[in-house]
C-alpha cells in the first residue's frame, strides 16, 4: 500500500502593525490617534509631578479633545481601540493635574 501525503506548503505570515484593517487610508483619523496617545503619555506622565500640574492638565485637555474627534470620524476597531487607551491615558493626567492646582 503507497501512501499519498499532501504536499505542504508554508506560507510566511507577516504581521504588521496597521490600524487600517479595512485596506484603506486613514491619514486624518491615524494622525488623530498619534497626537492622542502621544498627548496621554506626556499628560500622565507629567501628572506624576506635582509642580507640572498646568502642563499635565494641558496636554490632558488637548489629548481629550483630539480623541473624542478621532473617535467620532474613526473608520476601523483597531483605531478605536488605540484611541481609546489614548483617551484614557489623557484623562487621568488631566484630572490628575487638575487636583494638583489646575490652569493655575
Amino acid at each position: 500500500m503507497a501512501q499519498q501525503h499532501a504536499a505542504r506548503t508554508t506560507t510566511a505570515r507577516t504581521h504588521h502593525l496597521t490600524f487600517n484593517t479595512d485596506g484603506q487610508r486613514h491619514p486624518l483619523e491615524n494622525s488623530l490617534l498619534v497626537v492622542t496617545l502621544v498627548l496621554g503619555i506626556v499628560a500622565v506622565t507629567t501628572a506624576g509631578f506635582h509642580s507640572l500640574h498646568v502642563v499635565s492638565s494641558a496636554t490632558g485637555l488637548a489629548g481629550i479633545l483630539t480623541g473624542a474627534w478621532g473617535q467620532y470620524i474613526s473608520a476601523t476597531t483597531a483605531e478605536r481601540f488605540a484611541l481609546i487607551i489614548g483617551l484614557g491615558m489623557a484623562a487621568l493626567g488631566f484630572y490628575l493635574g487638575m487636583a494638583h492646582g489646575g490652569f493655575s
